[in-house]
C-alpha cells in the first residue's frame, strides 16, 4: 500500500495543508499533519508574485518540490496541474517526482495554461485527451505513487459533465478523484453519491472560494476521505506579513508585533540549529 493509502486505512479523513516551501512544510509537519500538498497557486504567488494562471513552469514546480520533500519526512503531494504538455510530459514529470521522493500528483483536466479552480474562464480538454495522460503517470509512478485525478468541468460544462469525467478517471485507474468547485452541499451529494463507491473522493476548502468550506468531520460524514487546504496557510502568512510591515513603517521597530512573532529561539529550533551544533561539537572530537 502507497503511503497516502496507508494514511487513508485509518479512521477520519486525512486533512492536508497546502506548503510552498521548506519552511512552511515543516511547520505543518511540527503541528501533526500526515502529509503535505505542494500548492500550485501558492508556489506562483510566492515564487513569481503572480497569480495561478499558468505561469510556473515544470521545473519550477519541480525544484520546489525537491527542497520540500528533503525537508521533511512526512509524504509529499504535488500540484503538476495538468502535466505541463501532453502525455510524454506527464510521463517526464511523474518520473521526476518518483525520483525526488514525493509520493503523489494531482493531474488536471485544463487547458493549458491552467488557471486556479476558483477563477472565472477556464476551460477543459476533451476527455479522451486526459485519460492517456493520467495512463502515462500511472505507468511512470508505479504502484506506490498516489495519483489524483481532477476535473475542472464543473464550471465550464456543469456537474453532471463533471460526474461523467470523475467516473471515468476512477475507472481508469485514478487513486482518487477530485471533481473542483461544486457550488453547494447538493452538488457534493451528487458527486459524493456517483463517484464515491468506486475510489477515496477529494474536497478542496479554499476560503471564500467556489465550494462551501466544511469542518473536516462534516466532510468526512459526507464522503469525503482527503481534505485540502491549500491557500490558508499562505493567506495567513501574507496577512501577518502585511501586519508587521505596516509596523515597522509605522513605529520604525517591530516591538508592537513580538506577541505575534516567534522568537529567534524558536525558529532556530524548528531549522534543526541544536541538532547543527551537536552534529559539529561531534565532528571536532
Amino acid at each position: 500500500m502507497n503511503r497516502i493509502g496507508a494514511l487513508l486505512s485509518g479512521t477520519g479523513p486525512l486533512v492536508i495543508p497546502g506548503v510552498y516551501d521548506a519552511l512552511s512544510a515543516k511547520l505543518a509537519a511540527e503541528a501533526g499533519f500526515g502529509a503535505v500538498l505542494v500548492s500550485g497557486y501558492c508556489l506562483s504567488a510566492t515564487r513569481l508574485g503572480e497569480p495561478d494562471v499558468g505561469l510556473l513552469g515544470a521545473d519550477e514546480v519541480l525544484d520546489a518540490a525537491a527542497r520540500i520533500v528533503a525537508a521533511v519526512s512526512i509524504p509529499v503531494l504535488v500540484d503538476i496541474d495538468t502535466g505541463y504538455g501532453n502525455a510524454f510530459n506527464v510521463e517526464r514529470t511523474v518520473r521526476e517526482l518518483v525520483r525526488l521522493g514525493a509520493a503523489g500528483c494531482f493531474l488536471e483536466d485544463q487547458v493549458w495554461p491552467k488557471r486556479c479552480g476558483h477563477m472565472e474562464g477556464k476551460q477543459v480538454v476533451p476527455l479522451d485527451e486526459y485519460l492517456p495522460k493520467l495512463a502515462a503517470a500511472r505507468a511512470a509512478g508505479g504502484p506506490d505513487f498516489w495519483i489524483t485525478a481532477r476535473t475542472d468541468a464543473r464550471a465550464v460544462a456543469g456537474i453532471d459533465e463533471a460526474i461523467r469525467r470523475g467516473r471515468a478517471f476512477a475507472e481508469h485507474g485514478a487513486s482518487c478523484v477530485f471533481v473542483e468547485a461544486p457550488e453547494s452541499e447538493e452538488e457534493m451529494a451528487r458527486v459524493r453519491a456517483a463517484i464515491a463507491p468506486h475510489v477515496p473522493l477529494v474536497a478542496n476548502m479554499v476560503e471564500q472560494g467556489k465550494t462551501p468550506v466544511r469542518s473536516a468531520d462534516a466532510l468526512a460524514a459526507a464522503g469525503y476521505r482527503l481534505v485540502l487546504v491549500p491557500v490558508a496557510p499562505l493567506l495567513a502568512s501574507a496577512h501577518a506579513l502585511r501586519a508587521l510591515f505596516a509596523t515597522l513603517a509605522r513605529d520604525g521597530a517591530t516591538a508592537a508585533m513580538a506577541p505575534r512573532m516567534l522568537g529567534f529561539g524558536e525558529l532556530n529550533a524548528v531549522v534543526g540549529l541544536e541538532e547543527r551544533y551537536r552534529r559539529e561539537r561531534d565532528w571536532l572530537r
